[in-house]
């Protein structure tokens, strides 16, 4: 059973607008809200364990249209070291990422699995180097492995058999984490990227593994499902790197993703109120939206604080949602906030501003 969305605001709050079913990407959700990928550290082995499918179902049931999981390793040994993140690989792991798909969709949910790599984030142990563009030691990191064309093709299969996985265990979307600094964003930025062969150089030629990557990924997922592509100009350890200097840059990058079978963009930025270019309000997701025209998702300190739904400046809930009425953007991810308040939505809702929980770094040790 989906939660009751009536708004009912409490002053002058006004969720209306983000409460209404929408379809986005073919995906019909109960509201424009998404739930942000965020790791967790709850899949021992690699396979969700029982609670996952409560964790995200509660979530689904308290207003959150879209699930978009955990980063979720693709099966490759440079993927990723730690035990307990979730990998899509046949077995036990897809049995029980089929439970929480299953138990998702019980409550009206729509959940997509988003597929990741770690690139240079990946510890060196059992004697294999992190796998990246172009080996380049960043600042803190330990040398990594330059990736051949051999390991370009290896990662390729890794990404389709995922696929396969996540379509057989009954996803109604994938996405591909393509930002913050990981494996393929480390393709996207011209810092990390220093090849000289088809995949680096110009934006478009450093779009060209991350677009294989969705082409692969296309090609073994129903074409009824979409393919969300996550991107960001931001890295996990730079916050003031960019992909793209320009929004003809941009443009480059992101049509090579949607030539490759791309169905929606998830525009991330640290607050989505800021503008990614000069001369122009448009946050990262508005960009992304004019330049292609797919349906996006924006992401960034949404709702940290109690005082976000109050009416106030672009920073507030006036400001996200003249935003989407304006057609910036079509849906609304929701990060932090939902560690803390699995019912943010139907709270924010209701005008219940005292039961929710503004975000606090402790919330990252809680799981319900």
């Amino acid at each position: 059973m989906t939660a009751n969305l009536t708004a009912r605001p409490a002053g002058s709050i006004a969720l209306a607008p983000l409460l209404k079913p929408v379809t986005f990407a073919g995906m019909s959700l109960s509201s424009r809200f998404a739930m942000a990928p965020m790791t967790r550290f709850r899949s021992p082995g690699g396979v969700p364990a029982p609670e996952v499918a409560a964790y995200y179902r509660r979530r689904a049931e308290h207003g959150v249209g879209l699930i978009v999981t955990e980063g979720v390793w693709v099966d490759h040994p440079s993927a990723g070291h730690e035990d307990t993140v979730p990998r899509m690989t046949a077995g036990a792991a897809e049995a029980s990422w089929r439970r929480v798909v299953d138990d998702v969709h019980a409550v009206g949910g729509r959940i997509a699995a988003q597929l990741w790599h770690l690139g240079s984030l990946r510890e060196p142990i059992d004697g294999l180097a992190a796998w990246t563009p172009s080996g380049v030691r960043e600042s803190g990191r330990p040398a990594s492995h330059a990736m051949t064309a051999a390991d370009i093709d290896e990662l390729l299969d890794a990404y389709a058999q995922a696929a396969r996985v996540a379509a057989r265990a009954g996803f109604d979307a994938i996405e591909i984490h393509a930002a913050h600094g990981y494996l393929l964003d480390e393709f996207l930025w011209p810092f990390t990227n220093r090849r000289t062969d088809a995949f680096g150089g110009s934006p478009a030629r450093r779009a060209a593994f991350p677009a294989a990557v969705v082409r692969a990924v296309r090609a073994e997922f129903p074409a009824s499902r979409p393919v969300i592509v996550r991107f960001s100009q931001f890295k996990e350890r730079r916050f003031d790197a960019r992909i793209a200097e320009t929004p003809a840059e941009l443009d480059q990058i992101l049509t090579a993703l949607v030539e490759a079978g791309a169905s929606a963009l998830h525009a991330s930025q640290r607050r989505f109120w800021e503008p990614a270019f000069p001369d122009s309000e448009l946050n990262l997701a508005g960009w992304a939206k004019q330049l292609t025209g797919l349906p996006t998702i924006t992401v960034g300190s949404v709702g940290l604080t109690r005082d976000f739904l109050r009416p106030g400046g672009p920073e507030s809930i006036s400001g996200l949602v003249q935003r989407a009425t304006a057609g910036e953007f079509d849906l609304v991810a929701l990060g932090r906030i939902l560690l803390g308040n699995p019912d943010w939505v139907t709270n924010a809702a209701a005008g219940r501003l005292d039961d929710i929980v503004e975000y606090r770094k402790s919330h990252e040790d809680t799981y319900y």
